[in-house]
């Protein structure tokens, strides 16, 4: 276990887990037993599980997404070395926040298709 810390909004233990290379399946067991640790002598009565954050050099996504970690609150994310060229950087930006703007508009039109079910479109009865 590599850092440790504590979320007050989540009232969690957040478990930060430091690897160099690539992100190896054996990992996930390593980070299971310290979750179920700290659940077991450390998790207070009003908090919520703990979760695990790994992070790695790389990590190859199908393998990730087919351990399905998630359901387990551990998650699996790359850091760099070196940063890449400002051009990468504006394009991930660009992209992320494209991103959030259309999710918080489908969330905000569901929303109001949820409050008022007699619009057309409205998928709730």
């Amino acid at each position: 276990m590599d850092l440790l810390f504590y979320h007050r909004k989540l009232k969690r233990l957040i478990l930060i887990e430091l690897k160099i290379g690539e992100f190896a399946p054996q990992y996930k067991g390593q980070v299971e037993l310290y979750l179920k640790w700290l659940s077991k002598y450390e998790k207070q009565e009003d908090e919520q599980e703990p979760i695990a954050i790994i992070l790695c050099a790389s990590k190859d996504s199908e393998v990730v997404e087919l351990m399905d970690l998630e359901r387990d609150n551990i998650h699996v994310s790359e850091y760099w070395l070196e940063l890449p060229p400002k051009e990468v950087l504006e394009r991930k930006l660009h992209r992320a926040i494209e991103n959030a703007t259309m999710n918080e508009e489908y969330d905000l039109s569901t929303m109001k298709a949820r409050a008022n079910p007699h619009v057309k479109g409205s998928t709730t009865k």
